[in-house]
């Protein structure tokens, strides 16, 4: 049987524990796990593309087979260059579901031979999104516990320069 290449998209902005742990089972799912960080041009990002991508790398160098892309453009077409047979996407509630739900149905109807699989985060992240991790530090409040460390300091750096 050949090896299951998986794709997590998303825009990561910023990488949140929720995200590390769809990131962290799904490595143990697949085979390979291609976290993909999608160049979204009409989107007003905290950190750029690079910075995303640094993070992401620095968090995720233990995982031997996980790497991390950036992608523009059709996720299935994406997909499809990679040779990947499964998009991966993360559910917090029933509001993530029905968009999703949408989404994989789309793509399904685009390339039908790309399964899409849902995870739920574990429960001591589902409220976490990378939106209210980004205003409540910009209101001066605590995510330790929300975001990994490096990317706790990127934010403080980022927001609070010196």
């Amino acid at each position: 049987m050949s090896a299951i290449l998986a794709i997590y998209p998303g825009s990561f902005d910023p990488l949140t524990h929720g995200h590390l742990d769809l990131i962290e089972r799904g490595s143990q799912i697949f085979d390979q796990l291609v976290v993909a960080v999608l160049t979204n041009l009409e989107k007003a990002a905290l950190f750029s593309i690079e910075e995303r991508v640094d993070m992401l790398r620095e968090v995720t160098a233990g995982i031997p087979n996980v790497s991390v892309d950036t992608f523009r453009g059709l996720l299935v077409d994406y997909a499809l260059s990679k040779k990947a047979r499964v998009i991966l996407r993360g559910i917090r509630a029933f509001t993530d579901y029905e968009y999703e739900l949408q989404m994989a149905l789309m793509n399904r109807q685009l390339q039908p031979n790309i399964e899409t699989v849902f995870l739920t985060p574990a429960e001591a992240y589902s409220h976490i999104s990378s939106r209210l991790v980004k205003e409540i530090f910009q209101h001066g409040g605590p995510v330790k516990g929300l975001v990994p460390p490096v990317v706790e300091e990127r934010l403080r750096r980022k927001v609070f320069p010196k």
